[in-house]
């Protein structure tokens, strides 16, 4: 089963992703609401998750910034980065996302990303 970190500053968000998730048989073993915390989860897990999905805009720390440090400490992690802000795609992508889905997106897009970088 693949294990999903997922980071996003909004509860509902959040909430709406592991729903979705675990429906189609992912396992959730992390949320953060900031990339500090994100970072800060990441370092502490013994057992890294195998995708994170990481929003751009958050308090504390961004997830460009995030990406980078996770990336830093385990080059091959694989992160989906989300953002309604496409301008943003090439610094996610330079920071180590393996993908990036522009929101708004439909449920069926971040699964579709979700197999992408899980058969990767």
């Amino acid at each position: 089963m693949t294990t999903v970190m997922i980071v996003d500053d909004e509860l509902f968000i959040v909430e709406l992703y592991r729903d979705i998730l675990q429906l189609r048989g992912y396992k959730v073993v992390a949320t953060a609401f900031d990339g500090e915390e994100a970072v800060r989860k990441y370092a502490a897990s013994p057992e890294k998750p195998d995708v994170i999905i990481m929003d751009h805009r958050m308090p504390v720390m961004n997830g460009v910034e995030a990406t980078k440090e996770i990336i830093r400490s385990k080059p091959a992690q694989k992160i989906i980065f989300v953002s309604a802000d496409v301008l943003i795609e090439k610094d996610a992508r330079d920071a180590g996302a393996a993908e990036f889905l522009p929101k708004p997106f439909r449920m069926d897009d971040l699964i579709e990303k979700m197999r992408n970088v899980s058969a990767s």
